[in-house]
This record gives structure tokens, C-alpha cells and sequence, in this order.
């Protein structure tokens, strides 16, 4: 895994998959790390080279001192894509990643070809939610919200079934460094990128989740709506819907990639 200089920090990035085919890039949720998309793996890396990263402040990568900006987390992958000399990929952004694939449709639209924004939002009307977490988590650390981040994450039907895949991704979410996870938190309280929406040209899939109280239908739809042709998927599961729901959120992906 290559570690690839953004500005001075560090990213780790992963590249796998078929050589010569097209490139996706996947960009991850806040409070998980590049490890978030293995459900996915085994079947995008027979179609697509796959790059994969731990956005700063996260996983591997360097966490230098905030704040960070959408801009900021654009400009990131930018320098990964330039680093390994590609000139145009497929995104697939979740939650965090979706806003940063936002950003990267509206500024950088030669370097992508169709954008995948699932479970996301662009725009918080009230900061309220953010800025009390940042105050549990100066308080309490990560561990002060994991609970109810992964509540949010999975329904309570699927961490019941699966405990295993529950307490990994739980474990992801403590394992974030704290100081990465309260300036990504600050970026997310001050979002708003409706303005940026009507610029973005790529064909776009917004992917929602039926069960997802975080970033609700009512958000995907708003995205929609205001991304020219673009179209939407409603899964069944909450915030995390690849992991909650692989194999449907695989065939949404390769679906929506592939076709003509």
C-alpha cells in the first residue's frame, strides 16, 4: 500500500484489481477507514482497478492539525490520482465520501466519469447534532459516542444478526484518531453544497437507505433532484448500506457502472 503525499500529508492508499480495466475509487465514511469497502472487494476487483484510501485524519494516513475543508478532502484525491499518474476514475463516495465526490463532480469533472453518491447529504440545515458530538467526544473520547454512531450505522435486525461484523466496525470507529475524527466533525458542521450540485455533468447514482436516519431518503432525493439526470436506489438498511446490504449494494454499483 502506498503512502502518497497530499501537501505534506501522508494518505494511505490501496490500488487492486484488474489491471487495464476501468478505475473506480471508493471514499469511505467518517469514523471508518479504507477497510469499510471488503464486502464489496472480491466482486469490483474482477471488473474495475480499485483504489481505495484513509482519508486524512483517519486509518494510516498522517492526521495533521485541523481544520479540513470539503475542498481540502477534494484536493486529496486529486494529488492520489495525479501521484499515480490516472487520469480519470469511476467514484463511489458513502456518507463523508459522497460529499467529497460532491465537490470533485462540481471542480475536477475531466478527472471523473460517473459519480456513485450513496447515503450522503449536502447540506445541514442545523449544525445542533455536530457540535454536540464534538463537545462528547473532547469530553469522552470516540468511545463517549461509538454506540450511537453505530446505531446509526446498522439497524438493530442486523447487529443482532451479524455481532461480529458489528463489533468490527465498531472497533474501526474507536480506532480513529481522535484529533482526525473532531476536524472531519467540524467540516460536517458547517456543510453546505447545494450550490455545488447543479455544476455536476458526470451520469450520477444516488444510493439511499430505507432505514438510514442520518442521511435520510430526504436527502438522497434532494441530491437527486438537483444533479442533472441523475437517478436514485432506496436499500434496505441504514446509514452503512454496503456492509448492512453487500450484495444489493454490489449489483447497484456494477449495475449502474457498467451499463451503456
Amino acid at each position: 500500500m502506498p503512502m502518497i503525499d497530499a501537501d505534506g500529508c501522508l494518505i494511505n492508499v490501496s490500488v487492486e484489481g484488474r489491471d487495464g480495466g476501468p478505475t473506480l475509487m471508493l471514499s469511505n465514511s467518517l469514523g471508518c477507514t479504507l477497510q469499510m469497502w471488503e464486502p464489496q472487494m472480491k466482486a469490483l476487483t474482477q471488473v474495475f482497478r480499485v483504489i481505495r484510501y484513509d482519508r486524512r485524519g483517519h486509518g494510516k494516513s498522517n492526521v495533521p492539525p485541523g481544520p479540513y475543508t470539503m475542498e481540502r478532502f477534494g484536493r486529496d484525491v486529486l494529488a492520489i490520482l495525479d501521484d499515480l499518474n490516472i487520469e480519470k476514475v469511476h467514484w463511489c463516495g458513502l456518507s463523508m465520501g459522497g460529499m467529497v465526490g460532491q465537490w470533485l463532480g462540481a471542480n475536477a469533472p475531466e478527472r471523473f466519469g460517473k459519480l456513485i453518491l450513496a447515503n450522503t447529504s449536502c447540506y445541514y440545515a442545523e449544525p445542533t447534532k455536530w457540535l454536540e458530538r464534538i463537545d462528547a467526544v473532547k469530553k469522552g473520547g470516540i468511545a463517549a459516542v461509538a454506540d450511537a454512531v453505530v446505531a446509526g450505522w446498522l439497524t438493530a435486525d442486523f447487529r443482532e444478526r451479524e455481532p461480529e461484523i458489528t463489533a468490527k466496525m465498531k472497533s474501526m470507529l474507536l480506532a480513529t484518531p481522535v484529533e482526525g475524527y473532531l476536524a472531519c466533525c467540524e467540516a460536517l458542521s458547517t456543510l453546505d453544497q447545494r450550490a455545488l450540485l447543479p455544476k455536476i455533468k458526470s451520469p450520477t447514482l444516488v444510493i439511499a437507505g430505507r432505514h438510514d436516519m442520518a442521511t435520510p431518503i430526504s436527502a438522497g432525493e434532494l441530491i437527486r433532484s438537483s444533479i442533472p439526470g441523475a437517478s436514485m436506489t432506496i436499500i434496505d438498511a441504514a446509514h452503512i448500506s454496503n456492509v448492512e446490504q453487500p450484495h444489493a449494494f454490489t449489483d447497484a454499483v456494477v449495475g449502474f457502472l457498467t451499463q451503456r
